[in-house]
Formats: C-alpha cells, sequence, structure tokens
C-alpha cells in the first residue's frame, strides 16, 4: 500500500508538471547539434580573437540573459535586444567609440562573426523548460542573425540634401584553409556604416548591413528581405566582397548560376540562382554604377579594374566559354565577372531586384571586389602565423579607406 501511494504521488507530480508545459508540448522539439560553422568556435584562433578584442564575454552575457527567460515571447525579447546591442558594439569598436577591450585592432571585424556564432550556438541547442518548436527556435536565429548584421537598424535622416547610400559585406569565409581570415568587405561595413562621407555633391549618409556566407541563407531569400524596404530610398547602393589578389574590379556582369564552391557550413550548391518567379528571371544583370570613372580616379594604392569577363555556354551551345567582353545574346551564365559564388550571387539578386522595382534606369547599384586581405611577409603559414600582424592590419586599413574613396566617386559622378 505504501508502495501504491508513493506510485500515485510521483503521477500526481508527472500530471502538475504536465500542466505547467507549453499548452502543445507535441510541437516543442529536441534541440539540434552545432553546425560546422558553430564548431569551429572551439579551436584556439576564435578563442583568442574574442579575448584580445574583450568579445568573449559577448557569448556569456547572452547565455545569462537567456536563461531568465520564462517565454518565448520573453527570450525573443532578449535575442532582439542582444543582437542589436552586438552589431553596435562592433560598429563602435570599429570606429573608435568605447574601449577597444584588448590589443586587436579596432578595424578587426573577426570578434563580431566569432561573437555571433557563440550566440547563435547557445540558441541552436538551448533547451529551456518552456520548450521551443523548430519554428520558434528557427525564429529566434532568424532575429539573432538580422539584429546582430544590422538588418534592423538601418536609419537614413530626412532631407532631401543628404544623399543615401547602401553598402553591404560578407563575414569571413574558407575558414578550414586558413581560420585567422577576415573580409574586409565586413570591416569595411563596420568602418562606414552611419557614416557621412563628403563629396562634391554634397554629403552623403552610409548605412550597410553584413551578409552571411551560406547558400542557404540566399535561397531563403535573406537579401532580399533585408534590401527591398530601402532600395527605392536610396541614390546608390553597392555590394562588396572580397575578390583577387591585389586589385579592386567593379563586375560589369553578374550570371544566375551558383558554381557549387563550398560555404561556411560546408556545402556546396550547384544550379540556377533560386528566385522568385524564375519564368521572367534573365541569365545576366548589369552593373549602374559609374565603373569609368571609379577606374579612372585614384582611389588609393591598389589598381581598380572595369572587369567584363564572364563565362557563358554559348546561345546553342554544350560547353561553357570564357568570354573577356561580356556575354552574348541568348547565352546561359555560368560565371558572372565576379565568378559563380555568393559574392556573384549577391550582386546578382539585388541588381534583379533593382530591374525588377523598375529602378534600373534611375539608381546606380552594382558590386565591388575588394583584394584579398593578406597577412604580412612572415606571416602566411596558417597553422602557425599570428591572427594578426602590422602588414595585415595597414592592408586591411587600406582597403577600407579606398572602398570609401571608390563611394566619394561613385555619389559624385552618379549624380
Amino acid at each position: 500500500m505504501t508502495s501504491l501511494r508513493v506510485r500515485i504521488g510521483i503521477l500526481g507530480l508527472a500530471l502538475l508538471a504536465g500542466s505547467a508545459a507549453p499548452a502543445s508540448p507535441a510541437a516543442a522539439a529536441a534541440a539540434p547539434p552545432p553546425t560546422v560553422e558553430e564548431q569551429r568556435l572551439d579551436r584556439a584562433v576564435p578563442r583568442e580573437i574574442l579575448e584580445r578584442s574583450g568579445f568573449d564575454t559577448v557569448p556569456l552575457r547572452f547565455t545569462r540573459a537567456l536563461g531568465t527567460a520564462r517565454s518565448y515571447a520573453e527570450a525573443r525579447k532578449v535575442v532582439v535586444r542582444q543582437g542589436s546591442a552586438l552589431w553596435k558594439r562592433a560598429v563602435d569598436r570599429a570606429q573608435g567609440r568605447g574601449p577597444a577591450g584588448g590589443d586587436l585592432s579596432r578595424d578587426d571585424d573577426r570578434p563580431l562573426y566569432w561573437a555571433r556564432l557563440g550566440m547563435t550556438r547557445e540558441v541552436r541547442t538551448w533547451e529551456p523548460s518552456f520548450g521551443l518548436s523548430e519554428g520558434q527556435r528557427a525564429a529566434l536565429l532568424n532575429e539573432l542573425e538580422r539584429t546582430s548584421r544590422g538588418q534592423t537598424g538601418v536609419r537614413y535622416p530626412g532631407g532631401e540634401r543628404l544623399k543615401r547610400v547602401m553598402v553591404t559585406g560578407f563575414d569571413p569565409f574558407t575558414l578550414d584553409r586558413d581560420i585567422r581570415i577576415s573580409n574586409p568587405s565586413g570591416a569595411s561595413a563596420l568602418a562606414l556604416d552611419g557614416t557621412v562621407i563628403e563629396t562634391a555633391e554634397g554629403p552623403a549618409r552610409v548605412e550597410t548591413v553584413v551578409f552571411p556566407v551560406r547558400w542557404q541563407d540566399f535561397t531563403d531569400r535573406t537579401v532580399e528581405r533585408a534590401l527591398r524596404p530601402y532600395l527605392k530610398k536610396v541614390d546608390l547602393f553597392t555590394t562588396v566582397s572580397q575578390g583577387r589578389v591585389g586589385r579592386f574590379d567593379v563586375e560589369r556582369t553578374n550570371g544566375a548560376w551558383r558554381g557549387g564552391f563550398p560555404d561556411n557550413d560546408n556545402v556546396g550548391v550547384t544550379g540556377v540562382v533560386p528566385v522568385r518567379d524564375p519564368a521572367s528571371q534573365p541569365q545576366w544583370t548589369t552593373t549602374t554604377l559609374p565603373y569609368k570613372a571609379i577606374v579612372d580616379a585614384d582611389t588609393g594604392r591598389f589598381p581598380v579594374y572595369d572587369n567584363t569577363s564572364v563565362t557563358e555556354i554559348p546561345a546553342g551551345g554544350t560547353v561553357p566559354v570564357v568570354r573577356a567582353d561580356g556575354p552574348t545574346a541568348g547565352s546561359t551564365a555560368r560565371a558572372g565577372g565576379g565568378g559563380n559564388y555568393l559574392s556573384n550571387e549577391i550582386a546578382y539578386r539585388v541588381t534583379l531586384l533593382r530591374d525588377r522595382l523598375g529602378l534600373h534606369d534611375v539608381l546606380p547599384g552594382g558590386h565591388v571586389h575588394t583584394p584579398v586581405l593578406e597577412f604580412g611577409a612572415g606571416n602566411t603559414d596558417p597553422a602557425t602565423g599570428a591572427v594578426t600582424d602590422p602588414g595585415f592590419v595597414k592592408n586591411r586599413l587600406d582597403i577600407i579607406a579606398q572602398v570609401r574613396a571608390i563611394l566619394v566617386v561613385a555619389v559624385e559622378k552618379a549624380t
């Protein structure tokens, strides 16, 4: 009888616990494991970058804040607040506001990247007492990505005298080749966000956002969702990514093809760039940036090229052909001037969006490839090299300064 009472008591406690669970407990899903990208956090280089910038405290504080949430609604508020704070902290650090937090140079984009991954890993593996459905977890991750990438913080002040410029950058990538890698396009985004550049046509306000190097995010139309609200409001845009060694390129033509190079989750995708209304999808889109003026101007130490090359399958053909002077009529894209990776894809998506909004003839926009950000002499071995050096910092600062100078020319000549 005593044993029976104990079992009844345990059953009663279980029923009480069940009554306090979410209304739809069946909807709760087990937390997935960390992604390939998030798993790199456990290596020595990311830990050093976070420690030497003071950003090692970001994931820890986020974990504590998330632990105070007692519902999905509370968790969402934590995610939005903390994600926005991370972006602001990274921008402030890059632009010289507040403490540096360590000896890593302020122009470094990597603390933002690795701190964000620490936060997304926490959300992805979190199993709160109130339970999370798969959809709720995905929504929290989406909010964290958007807020920590500046995508919800774009603010253009009123007034017609101020030009409005939109610039995008990317996360570091090819991290399995060298985990120390920084992306000068992401660093440029942090350095330029919210700044005003002076041009001969008057001041121009620059707003920036950063995108992931993941095929799935682009398939999910993260680019269009982030930029569509602003394309009808801006006077000029340029997507920016890291390209070739020792040179800038203004990419003349973008192609509707994915070449399959692995992304930051080591996923490769090959095929036509997936967009809405594929029946009206063109094989090629073109820049409307004032490329000749940009190429001719003295914008910095690196030469700037008008890159007109593409890879196409000619009409009626089956074999890809490299064309130095752009695509021929009726051809099928296999690579734009910027290749067939995500830099080409962001250029294709945004210029296609520009055209579908009816802005081709009135909105200057296109893609700029920066030089590859190289480490200094003697620091080229990924296995033994330092995470930074004076040459590395100088190269990044010079690239950032030249991106800014290119924007000045673009604004002046596009007006």
